[in-house]
């Protein structure tokens, strides 16, 4: 598996942890842990910006990986 292929791989399931958490904020009842739920989100989503942002400079410098 090629470094290109396995950032996009972390960048699907970092996705779907953020919608997970996104998911766990709305169903809560508890003030508490919806805060919580809600920042974990907004800590995952500024990871995946960032991991988009390298992988977008990865595919101008190697545009093998562009499309993998």
């Amino acid at each position: 598996m090629t470094v290109g292929k396995k950032l996009k791989t972390c960048l699907s399931n970092l996705k779907s942890a953020q919608a997970d958490l996104e998911t766990f904020a709305l169903e809560t009842e508890s003030q508490i842990a919806k805060d919580a739920f809600s920042q974990f989100a907004n800590q995952t989503k500024s990871i995946v910006d960032g991991l988009q942002t390298r992988i977008q400079e990865i595919e101008e410098e190697e545009p093998q990986y562009k499309g993998r």
